[in-house]
């Protein structure tokens, strides 16, 4: 069974740096396209970042444009979010995902998930 962990997160002061790993235990990234989302508390999921995994191309949303990096090591099965000049509201619970079919955008596109890790920056 293919599963999906993220580790990294933790506790930030506001403007500095963190940087989440996602790691595959099968073939999730033969899949064409990763992707982060984060959810705050009471708030619904909401996309981050993508990356299509043969190419390398990236998408961000523009909350966190310019300022968080995806990227991946294809030989440790490893995807990355390097998050830089944090802001309070980037708190949240972290997740990477794989994508089934559709928009990169949805998160109901996506079939794999890991269990999540938490983001806290303070200010």
């Amino acid at each position: 069974q293919v599963q999906l962990g993220e580790s990294g997160g933790g506790l930030v002061q506001a403007g500095g740096s963190l940087r989440l790993s996602c790691e595959s235990s099968g073939r999730a990234f033969s899949r064409q396209f990763m992707g982060w989302f984060r959810q705050a508390p009471g708030k619904d999921r909401e996309f981050v970042a993508a990356i299509y995994w043969r190419g390398g191309q990236t998408s961000y949303a523009d909350s966190v444009k310019g300022r968080f990096t995806v990227s991946r090591a294809d030989a440790e099965n490893t995807m990355y979010l390097q998050m830089s000049m944090l802001k309070p509201e980037d708190t949240a619970v972290y997740y990477c995902a794989a994508l089934s079919s559709g928009s990169i955008y949805r998160p109901q596109n996506y079939d794999l998930w890991g269990q999540g890790t938490q983001v806290t920056v303070s200010s």
